[in-house]
């Protein structure tokens, strides 16, 4: 009890100071054009058509949390049961959900004193349109505070297996007409319905340069974003220890990042300011040097990466001359799927010399494993791991960025022109914001009989994991040369006695490409399970 008592009161994070007539902000109501569109003053939100939600907020900090919030107080509080609902499928078990509240409070302790007072205004503002439902957790203040660590805490804790991103960019002479192009994948997984309602978010903050970002609602950090300059920042984890407490979370850097650098020297200083508890890597591209570079950090150190080429490459273990050395770091190379997709990456890069921003999505939506192998749909170690909470492109000096929508980076990749965006005096009536007429479209994948048979497999993979009984031959069929369809048969088998099916499923899998070390151990465990039960 007395633990109990001590771990409450650590964890509990007091709201920032706000000004009698800053809290006025609170008054404010949103107008209603149509079912899915909404404004309040110059600030709006709808739903294009493409799927994504747009939104554009401005002004102070407090008073435009108030208005995202306001604006889509809705999806706010779906998000948050979505989110909620995704760690209780995950983590079934009431004690260890019991034991991670606890853990994570203790964890952020010392959350609020290391975030700018800026971001903590501007969340406190957007907390108002949080849920009452999850008063258990925490209050709506500290709850969304938190939930702008879960990219760190699920990095941190890897066996939750939430990050794993890849990125990447060309200029000069591997680019077709030499400016700087970056493309991303996204890879934080918290189930399919957290990614249903991305956010291409637009702001004009009353200090610093205007940005956009793709987030979700009630979430102002930033993963994936571009500024006026023409300066992007995207994150990749790295391998990190578990760190003892928090510093400032990663997205909190790269908003930081984003919102107030012009150039790579500028991006570096904001970094470095900034400690952290994780490791991360932030590709940084720039207009104004037309080129890019990755910015690797540490909780104890600093790196860049400049590849001293027309192109950089970073998926999820660190490239610079210090830390690349680091031992963490080459278990990271030899154990997870890191690696592996690097050099997949790298040859898709290196098969054709002039990049374009078409080309980069295709890369992006590459599924197949080292010299065009087919690995299985799904894999981690593809670029695309069928997982991504959002894709997206840049051309930075051109201001242009292209959003994926679902599925995954299958569908239309949405173009948008941040000069046109930031050039609009509030929205009179819903109308489309983005340029359609260089919208990508979809993957032809989509209408293949093998992507029909990875919709089963997803669907059998879910039936399993909710105890239903299913077809295993039909699961291993829909995706034959995936080493998780042989491992999710033997599971099957096992749990229902069948133990030599079970090891015969579990030693195929060892015959195809496993994605990490960690899995294939688990493979050779449930052989040896299956051996000694006999």
């Amino acid at each position: 009890m007395a633990l109990s008592i001590y771990v409450v009161s650590v964890s509990h994070i007091n709201p920032p100071k706000i000004a009698d007539a800053d809290m006025r902000a609170l008054q404010l109501q949103r107008t209603q054009i149509d079912s899915t569109c909404y404004t309040l003053g110059n600030n709006w939100f709808r739903k294009s058509k493409s799927g994504l939600y747009e939104l554009y907020v401005e002004g102070a900090p407090f008073e435009r949390g108030v208005i995202y919030g306001k604006l889509t107080a809705e999806l706010v509080k779906r998000q948050e049961d979505n989110f909620t609902a995704q760690f209780k499928k995950m983590i079934p078990s009431n004690v260890y959900l019991h034991f991670l509240k606890y853990f994570i409070g203790w964890f952020n302790r010392n959350l609020a004193g290391n975030v700018p007072e800026e971001y903590k205004d501007e969340i406190y503002g957007l907390s108002f349109s949080a849920s009452d439902d999850y008063g258990y957790i925490g209050t709506k203040y500290e709850r969304l505070m938190n939930y702008h660590a879960a990219h760190d805490i699920g990095h941190a804790l890897q066996s939750m297996a939430l990050v794993g991103c890849t990125s990447f960019a060309t200029w000069n002479g591997h680019s077709a007409d030499s400016t700087l192009i970056v493309g991303r994948n996204f890879d934080f997984y918290v189930g399919d319905k957290f990614a249903e309602d991305k956010i291409v978010a637009f702001y004009r903050p009353s200090n610093g340069y205007r940005f956009m970002m793709v987030t979700w609602a009630g979430f102002t950090g930033v993963v994936s974003g571009m500024n006026e300059q023409g300066l992007t920042v995207t994150i990749n984890a790295d391998k990190t220890s578990i760190p003892s407490g928090a510093e400032t979370p990663v997205s909190l850097v790269a908003r930081e990042i984003l919102q107030y650098a012009k150039n790579i020297d500028e991006a570096w200083a904001i970094a470095k300011k900034r400690k952290m508890f994780v490791s991360e890597s932030f590709l940084i591209g720039s207009a104004a040097d037309n080129r890019a570079v990755v910015i690797e950090k540490t909780p104890d150190g600093m790196d860049m990466y400049d590849p001293n080429d027309n192109f950089i490459t970073c998926t999820n273990h660190f490239q610079g001359a210090e830390l690349s050395t680091l031992p963490s770091n080459g278990q990271q190379i030899t154990e997870s799927a890191s690696a592996y997709r690097y050099l997949r990456l790298n040859e898709l890069l290196g098969a054709d010399q002039k990049n374009t921003v078409e080309k980069t999505v295709n890369i992006l939506r590459d599924r197949y494993g080292l010299h065009g192998e087919d690995i299985g749909v799904g894999n981690e170690k593809a670029v695309n791991q069928f997982i991504a909470h959002h894709s997206i492109v840049f051309e930075p000096q051109k201001r242009l960025v292209w959003v994926s929508t679902a599925p995954w980076q299958l569908g239309e990749y949405v173009a948008y022109d941040l000069n046109k965006i930031f050039g609009m005096h509030g929205l009179q009536q819903d109308i489309e914001v983005c340029d359609s007429a260089l919208n990508i479209a979809p993957d032809t994948f989509l209408q293949t009989r093998e992507f029909k048979d990875f919709m089963v497999f997803r669907s059998l993979k879910q039936q399993m994991l909710d105890g239903k009984p299913i077809d295993v031959q039909l699961l291993v069929a829909s995706n034959p040369n995936f080493y998780h369809s042989y491992v999710l048969a033997g599971d099957y088998e096992f749990k229902h006695g069948t133990k030599a099916k079970a090891k015969a499923y579990y030693e195929t899998a060892l015959t195809k490409v496993i994605a990490t070390k960690q899995e294939e151990n688990k493979i050779r465990k449930m052989i040896t399970k299956c051996s000694d039960a006999r």
